[in-house]
């Protein structure tokens, strides 16, 4: 049995949002996720893991390319694997709970607007190219 206490393990940054993994259970890790107001993930896919989040306060929108939805407190996201997504910040501090679990946890980047500077890694875009389906609503 893992317990933890989400406030006791927050930890929040002006600069990136940070992700705390606070175990690792079978094929799969659980984390609590701090976002500051605005703060925006690069949009990305876990090509072999289902990444789930849990809204437990503040809230903003996720967008796959499919569709944007709006995250409230309570509100619950399964990224199947490999489904290309993005989280945007609100206007207040957002405290996330994260499950993965796959294969492997690692993700590939197709872009990050907010970051000034980013580029894609040679790695990310030789995956997009050899996997140009991760980039359409197609993907299940």
């Amino acid at each position: 049995m893992h317990v933890f206490s989400l406030h006791q393990e927050q930890e929040w940054n002006p600069q990136k949002h940070v992700e705390r993994v606070l175990g690792r259970v079978g094929e799969g890790d659980v984390t609590v996720a701090c976002w500051e107001p605005g703060q925006v993930s690069p949009y990305h896919c876990h090509p072999e893991a289902t990444e789930i989040y849990f809204c437990f306060e503040g809230g903003g929108k996720m967008r796959t390319p499919e569709r944007t939805v709006d995250i409230v407190p309570g509100s619950f996201v399964v990224h199947p694997r490999g489904e290309l997504h993005e989280y945007l910040n609100g206007p207040q501090r957002t405290l996330l709970f994260r499950v993965r679990y796959g294969a492997a946890m690692f993700g590939r980047r197709v872009s990050w607007e907010t970051r000034p500077g980013w580029t894609q890694s040679d790695e990310d875009i030789e995956f997009f190219r050899k996997f140009p389906e991760r980039l359409s609503a197609e993907v299940k």
